[in-house]
Parts: structure tokens; sequence; C-alpha cells
């Protein structure tokens, strides 16, 4: 009987989900009901796969609106009808046009219009498809209606958006929040009534006994409704059944392919190559996975086409048909790597590929895939309320100042001690948190699918150009769709943008190495050693604190060390506390005989026993625990939070037990293996996405071992990494560059080098604008180098607040003049006032200023470019007020280990972490006088004491302590160095002294101690 029923995906409207609507409906006795989302079909998949655990036939719709103006609703008969409201939907959606008064005539969907729009718009004709929704408000304005003698046009539209007053108020907060208005100033027109309610069945036909033809009619209209999709097990998946448009044409696509492969990637063969492709094909076959294949190898290789870098990761990386077709790079015979992990028997679901692309070209190609194929769309996932955003919102809602908020939002608070308003931000808060907030697009994923996306959902059109599903990957997968990851990666820029360079800079080693060829990179000794020593700051993957404190632990030296590196960083195996073990078994090869549990031991001897990549968890659930490979993938997938069925995976965890149990395993075993299980699969890797991982990072580290400063600036190009750009900077210099800051004449947007010298940027200028760097390029490009300050000035159209900036870094040093004499010049040149329109067609006539010598000190330079820059290119250590006193450094741990340590230095970065019971502590990365880096810890009674104020110079007094090789100094005290007063505003002759004095200063060595 209901026809207009919201959940919260009516966003910002709605107040519950779509499992909740279905409890509500059983609740009231209702059997059949329709899900109609304001412009919304978020919640219809699940709605429908939800609906028969309630006892419901579900109907699916739209509530159409212009904001939150019903115009009408649409009712799908059936699935075409469903396609066909997707479709209306979606194209006023993406063209941004409002919804009509009238829709077009649907052949397969109802249309009904409110009353009161009905009344409104004096509507009198209707098609046979067309129907007057009558509320039971709108009761008492039927009996003085005409519409009254339309009896067979009448239905019920009750519309249920709140179940209480507590929905209402959390519906009046949203709207709120929509409107970006104070809670006192939201117009009722803007709020539903607070009638929208589900009233029992017997209410609702009592309600309407006078008008009984009105229930005939929507029961007649629901009855005439069906929607249908298949959630089952067995379902066939909905993604392009076929590549060439025949299945016996695609597989024998796919053999060739895989046959001409095999003399690319083995040219020498090699044992159980042809066997492993063989058991493969079958069983991609078997589970009609061709076209998936297929689909990616296009991608692939349209992007080589192109001249595109990619890395194909993820468990696919696990295949040797991957690795044929060239959609991988991991050779999973050298790994040994887990097919079943990829795909098997079990897994409704096909095989898992990650396909990476520069930042750059990553847009050209999903444009390539949707001009490419019929059916695409990128798909979509849910931005929920966060705690902090909620408070965020509702302090603005009931109106709160910013300081008020901001204090909210951190946390730290106590609850006694707030004002009434704060407390209701906190307790209407509950109410909306978790909600949906807005619909947005999954990081990487895109579908290609046999039928019109609209089949499964509208589409909106957001910011990046992309049709876009309204339903996320969870809903997707359970309904057959299996999406394709393109993603964006910086780090494939900076390889590529380092090859192009090189290309350049020396052009006669351009073409002496391959990129691709990462089995010679793999042997060779000078990388393996950077691995060992851990110097891969800018390197993939491997150049974080954390990661270079493994490689060291670990004495890694070889691809196969780095590839488990890759995996043992990630969280789930150190909170297991199994990055320890890993360790301590690693360096102590008799302590896995000891320790580890013969099963485990045996099922992954490569790794002491110990659970390091995702295929450990379907071995030890198989081996361990007797369970099939079936439900050992469901353990997996359901650790890994991607899996929906909570109830499943309960069966499949009571089952590990038992089996374990069954077997004589005692329940301190059980349930230590479980719990490694369950605090490290949702964070682990696939070791084949591993072993992509560490292709790419012996890639990056090629490039930093054989043409670092090339690379280095690829690096500053593509936004850094891990880390500021400051010590990019610093690590080029660190590799023998020669920085400069920018040039007029040398200098582009981006930083480029000529041999040894790296030329910053005018990016890194922040005050700049980008129409004055497009300026000075174009014109520098089209008529030569600029000669003078006044050449520059005639030719490039200019204020004299930005030609300041670029003065005053230096940018026209090529000139000889001092940067003072040159600031007074352009003063004279150019004065605010004068607006300068078009650029001058004749060079004018300029008169001679005489003026004074000025001067410029190198320490002014240095504050000059803290302030422009964000940072100076001397060493900050010289801008101390206090010279360090002490010379100690990174290189003097060893001598000073297990004693105490007085050290300065520069922070470059630090993360906070808590440990176990919740107390902070801190580890820094600092870089020494001599620019070398050293780590640090602080535990939490020091880390209680002392804080990190921001970047700068620190002094440290601590222990220095080895742990399996690497060093670190644990700090007892700590201190922020001052920086001396900006000379630039302070007596010229007095700083020229003062940095005279630091030179002298700088050279002693004193030693003393910081208490």
């Amino acid at each position: 009987m209901y026809l207009n029923c919201h959940t919260y995906y009516s966003l910002r409207y709605g107040t519950f989900s779509e499992v909740e609507l279905l409890r509500l409906a059983q609740e009231n006795g209702v059997v059949r009901l329709a899900l109609t989302d304001i412009n919304n079909t978020s919640a219809c998949l699940n709605f429908v796969r939800k609906a028969s655990a309630y006892g419901i036939d579900p109907v699916l719709g739209i509530d159409f609106r212009n904001g939150v103006d019903q115009c009408f609703v649409g009712i799908a008969k059936n699935n075409e009808g469903y396609l066909e409201l997707n479709d209306f939907l979606s194209e006023h959606l993406h063209q941004e046009i409002k919804i009509p008064p009238i829709p077009p005539r649907f052949k397969n969907a109802y249309v009904i219009y409110p009353f009161e729009k009905v009344l409104l718009n004096e509507m009198m004709n209707f098609e046979e498809h067309e129907y007057i929704g009558i509320s039971i408000a709108d009761l008492r304005k039927l009996p003085f209606s005409r519409m009254l003698r339309l009896k067979d046009k009448l239905v019920v539209q009750q519309p249920v958006t709140f179940r209480n007053k507590s929905d209402f108020n959390a519906h009046r907060l949203l709207r709120a929040i929509d409107k970006n208005v104070l809670l006192s100033k939201l117009e009722k027109t803007e709020e539903g009534n607070e009638n929208e309610k589900m009233y029992p069945v017997e209410n609702l036909m009592a309600a309407f006994s006078e008008y009984s033809f009105i229930l005939e009619n929507t029961e007649r209209l629901l009855n005439t409704c069906s929607i249908e999709f298949d959630f089952s097990k067995g379902r066939k998946p909905q993604n392009l059944n076929t590549y060439l448009g025949n299945k016996k044409q695609d597989e024998a696509l796919l053999e060739k392919l895989c046959h001409e492969g095999l003399s690319y990637r083995y040219p020498e063969g090699g044992e159980g190559i042809l066997e492993r492709l063989d058991k493969e094909l079958q069983l991609i076959k078997s589970m009609g996975f061709i076209s998936y294949f297929l689909i990616n190898w296009d991608i692939v290789s349209e992007a080589r086409r192109r001249g595109f870098f990619y890395v194909g990761r993820g468990s696919g990386a696990n295949s040797i048909v991957a690795y044929l077709l060239r959609i991988t790079d991991v050779d999973p015979m050298e790994l040994d790597l887990y097919f079943e992990r990829f795909i098997n028997l079990y897994r409704a679901n096909p095989p898992d590929f990650d396909i990476d692309f520069s930042h750059r070209d990553r847009p050209e190609m999903t444009q390539y895939i949707f001009d490419r194929f019929e059916h695409v769309a990128l798909l979509g996932t849910y931005v929920t309320f966060k705690e902090k955003g909620v408070v965020r919102e509702l302090g603005k809602v009931f109106g709160l100042p910013k300081s008020e908020i901001d204090f909210l939002s951190e946390g730290r608070y106590d609850v006694l001690k707030l004002d009434e308003v704060s407390r209701l931000v906190l307790k209407y808060g509950r109410l909306i948190m978790g909600m949906p907030n807005y619909l947005s697009i999954h990081a990487g994923g895109i579908l290609i699918s046999e039928k019109p996306l609209h089949w499964f959902s509208a589409t909106h059109f957001p910011p990046k150009g992309f049709a876009t599903t309204m339903f996320d990957m969870v809903i997707a997968e359970d309904v057959g769709l299996y999406k394709f990851d393109i993603l964006g990666q910086r780090g494939l820029a900076k390889i590529k943008e380092s090859i192009d360079i090189i290309a350049y800079n020396q052009p006669d080693k351009a073409t002496s190495f391959d990129i691709h060829d990462v089995k010679e990179f793999k042997k060779d000794p000078k990388i393996n050693d950077l691995i060992k020593t851990a110097q891969c700051m800018g390197c993939f993957y491997v150049e974080s604190p954390a990661m270079r404190m493994l490689l060291k632990k670990l004495e890694v030296d070889n691809y196969l060390g780095l590839v488990a590196a890759s995996s043992i960083i990630r969280p789930g195996v150190a909170k297991s506390g199994m990055m320890r073990e890993y360790i301590l078994r690693h360096r102590n090869r008799g302590r896995a005989e000891e320790k580890a549990h013969p099963v485990m031991l045996d099922i992954m001897p490569d790794t002491y026993g110990v659970m390091v990549y995702q295929e450990d968890v379907i071995k030890v659930a198989h081996h361990f625990a007797d369970l099939d490979l079936g439900e050992a993938d469901v353990l997996r997938r359901g650790m890994s939070g991607k899996f929906r069925s909570r109830e499943e995976f309960e069966k499949v965890r009571l089952k590990f037990i038992g089996n374990c149990r069954t077997k004589g395993e005692p329940d301190a075993v059980i349930f230590e293996v479980w719990e490694q299980i369950a605090s490290f699969a949702g964070y682990a890797f696939a070791k084949g996405h591993s072993a992509s991982y560490a292709v790419e990072s012996y890639q990056t580290l090629f490039l930093r071992a054989y043409y670092p400063v090339e690379y280095m600036v690829a690096v500053l190009n593509n936004g850094g990494g891990f880390y500021h750009y400051e010590f990019y900077v610093h690590e080029a210099r660190m590799l023998g560059a020669n920085i400069h800051p920018p040039c007029i004449n040398k200098s582009n947007g981006s930083n480029c080098v000529f041999a040894r010298d790296i030329y910053l940027g005018f990016i890194y200028l922040r005050d700049l604008e980008n129409r004055v760097i497009s300026r000075i390029l174009k014109e520098r490009s089209d008529n030569g180098l600029y000669l003078s300050l006044e050449d520059f000035l005639d030719r490039v159209l200019i204020s004299i607040e930005q030609v300041s900036i670029l003065i005053r870094i230096d940018a026209f040093r090529f000139t000889g003049i001092n940067k003072h004499q040159l600031l007074w010049k352009a003063h004279l040149f150019l004065t605010k006032t004068t607006k300068i329109e078009h650029p001058k067609l004749f060079k004018p006539d300029r008169q001679k200023f005489e003026i004074p010598p000025l001067y410029t000190t190198d320490l002014e330079m240095a504050f000059t470019q803290l302030e422009l820059l964000g940072f100076c290119l001397c060493s900050p250590f010289k801008l101390l007020e206090e010279a360090p006193k002490n010379r100690n450094c990174s290189k003097d741990l060893e001598r000073y280990l297990n004693q105490y340590i007085d050290i300065y230095g520069y922070l470059v970065t630090v993360k906070n972490t808590k440990t176990n019971t919740g107390k902070h502590m801190h580890f820094a990365t600092m870089v020494d006088q001599d620019g070398t880096v050293f780590d640090t810890v602080l535990f939490p009674p020091v880390a209680a004491k002392y804080k990190f104020r921001g970047k700068g110079i620190y002094r440290f007094y601590g222990k220095v302590v080895n742990e399996f090789g690497f060093l670190s100094i644990e700090v007892l005290k700590m201190r922020k160095e001052d920086y001396m007063p900006d000379p630039r505003y302070a007596d010229m002759k007095t700083s020229t002294q003062v940095f005279e004095q630091r030179k002298t200063i700088g050279s002693e060595e004193k030693e003393v101690d910081v208490q």
C-alpha cells in the first residue's frame, strides 16, 4: 500500500536505511511496498536483495523532485521500467536540468502525481499509466475536489520518511546542513511533513475506508509490479560476456596471445611453465572469465601504444596468463605464487586486477575505456557523516563560533563543562552519524557490463566528467558486476619523467637501459646495496622511516626479501606482533623450529611459519583448520572488510574452531592462530601485490642509483612523496646536485636540470600567480632570453607586487645587480596605480636614475627564501641564534652505542602514535649537521613532557640504542632551538657582523650536556 518510501539515500532528507525500512514494513504488516528515494537509486539493489528475508515483495521507483518540490513519483512495472526511470533521471542529473512537471510517456513505468500538484497545475487529462496520489492529509480536501470523479486514477500515496520524533529532528538537521543555514532560519517549505510515517495496514485501510476504490486501485497497481535481480551464489556475472562477440573466438585469441607471450617472457623456457599455463587456461575458461582477461589486455595494450607506463598488481599478479599478456610484470613461477588465491572453483567473482597509471595518464586511459566499450560507468561510493564532520556541520547549524567548533571537533573536552548548545551538538550528532552525506567516486573502480548500467541504477555526473553509478562495490559484486581497477599513481609519473629528463640531460645514456628489464636490476649489487643501507628516499614504497627501519633490521639485499618486506610493513602483521617475530626468526633461523607451530612452519617455510601474505590466510585455514578453499576465501574476504554477509563469516569462524578441536589442537593454539589471522588479514597484501610493488621499487632504485639528479627532479615535479618537497631538494644536493633558486632565464614552472645544476621552478614561489608564470615562459619561448630587468618589464605585463617577488628571490641575478637596487629600479619604473592593459609596441625611453650602492647578505637571502619558498637553500643550522655546541652527527651514533648523546637535528617528519594503553608517543626523523638522517623515539613519559612545535631545529639528549642493527636515540630531553632575529628587519651593519661571527663559531666543536 506504500508507493512513496524514502531511506537516508534521499540524501540530506531521509533518516533511516533500506533495511530499517523493510523491518518497519514487516512490523506494520506490509507485504508489498515501493522504495522511491528522491532523485536517487543507491538503495534499490540492496532493498531487493534483502526484501525476501522480511517476507516482502519489493517494488522500485524514484521520487522525482526539484529540490524539495515533488514533481511526480515513478514506479517501475518491471526491470525495463526501472531502466526507463534510471535513463530519465540520469539524463537530468548529467545535464543539470530541472525535472519537468510532466515526464515522457514511459512504456513500463507508472507515474503518480501528488494531489496538491494536480490541483495547482489544474490537470484533468491523464494517460493510462498516470495516477493521482492521495495521502492521509489529502483526505480532508478530497471530498471538495473534482478529482473525486476520476475514481480509476486515485491511489494511496502516503509518504514514508520518518518513524518517530527523533527521525524528524534528524531530518530538520539534515535540511539545515543541506541549505547551510541556522536551524532557527530553516524555512518550513524545506522540511517534510512530520506525518510522513508508515501506519499499520489496518490503520491505513481504516483511514481510506470511505474510499475503498482508492485502496483497490493501489493494490491493483502494486500487483502488476515486479522486479528481479539475481543475488544467488550461482548468479551469472553481469560484466561484458565476450570481448570479440563470440566465446569461441575469445578462447582462441586468449590462447594465441599467451603463446605469443611465452617467447617474450620465457625466451629460454623453464620447467613447469606450460603445465601451469594449461592449468590456468582451463580454469579461466570453465569459470567464464576469458573476456575479463581480454579486456584488461586491451587496456594495457592501448597504454603501451600510447607510451604510458603502468603497473598491474593485486591478486591478478599470481597468474601466469596475466604475466604473458603483460597485464603484470610479476613472474609467478619465480615467486611460486599461489594461484588459488587469485582464482579457484569456489570463487564466483573474477580475479582482482589493479592497473596503476601515472596520475597524468589515467584520465586519458579512462576516456579510452569509455570510448572503447558500450556500457561503462565509474563505480560509486558514499561519503558518510563522520564524527568530526558532524560536529562541524551541526556546530554551524546551532550557531556556534568557529573557535568553539574547533574545540569540540578535537574531542578533548569534559562533557560536564560544556554549555547547553555544545551538548545539543553532541546529542543530535548521534542521530545523523554514519548516514550517507553525498555520493562520491570509488578510488579506481570502473564497470564494463553486458547490459546498460542503468539496468542497475541511475548514474550521476561528478566533476571528473564520467558517468558514475549510485551504488558501491559491495552491492555491485552481490549482483554480479565486478570492477576493473584503473588507478592513478605518482610513482609511475616519476619514472616516466626521469627517462624524459635523462633523454635531454644525458642523451648518450638515454638508450643504454630498458626500464622494464627488472630481471637485470634484481642482480645489480649497486641497487641491492641501496636497499640494504636503506638509502631509498624518493623511491616507491621503500622511503618511509618505518620501511627504512625494517629494511635495515631484515638486512634486505635482494628482490625476494623486498617482496616480503613490502607486506610485513603493513599494519596487520605489525599489529599481530608477528613483524617482530618474523625479524627474530629471520636473523636466527633456529628460532622458527623452536617457536613456530609445526603445521604453520610446514605451510609457510619461506616466511618461517609467520603469516605475511593474504594467501597465507587461505593456506592456514585450508591446511590447519581443514576448511575447503571456498570457505577459506570467505574467511579472507570477511576479514578484509569486502564481504557483506557477517552470518556466513560467523559460520566459517565456528567451523574453523570446531575443526581444529576435532583434530586435537589445544584452545590456546587455536585462538592464537585465529588472532593472528584476525589482526592481520584486513591489512595484508597478496604476495603478487607485494611483488608488483617491489618491481616498481626496483625501477625507482635503479634510477636513483644511476641517474640520481634526474630522478630527484622528477620526484619533485610529481609532488614529492612521503616527505615535504624541501627534503627532496636536500636529498638532490646530497646526491651531488647544485641547487639554484628560480631564475628568469633558466627556470620553468616546474624544476629543470642542466648537467648537475637544478633550477627550482616558479611553482615554489607561493605568492606568484600562475598567469604571471605563463606570461614569463611564453614571452621567453617566443622572443628569447631576457637581457635585463628593463627588458623584462618592457616585454611582460606584471604588477610591482609580482615582480618584487621575483627580484627578492634573486631571479634576476644574471644581471649582476644587487636585488635592493633592482627593487628600487622596479618601483621607479612601475607604480601601484599604473594599469597596463596591453604590451607596448615600442620600447619606451627610460629615465636614468642614480641609485646608491646597496648590499645583501647571505643570511638575508636565507630568510627571504624561508618566506617565499618555505625553506632556505643553505643549511638551516646557519640560522640558529646560538651556534650548535657540538658536531655530533649520525655517523657518531655507533660510537655512542648504549651511551648518552647530545645531538642537534632538523625535523624531517614525526609520527604521533599511541601505545596499547592509549598513551601518546612519537617517532621523529631528523637531519643532522652533515645532512644525514637519524631517528629518535619519545616514549610516553618523555612525550608527555616535550612536544614537537613545528619545523625547525631541535636539540636532543638521549640514549643510543641498537635494535637488530638499526640505531636510534631514545630521547630523555628535547628543546627547540631559536632562529636568530630576521636580519632584514635589523640594522644592515649589525646583521653583517652577526653572520661573520657565525662563520667562526660554527667551526668549533664542543659537546655540552643538555640539562
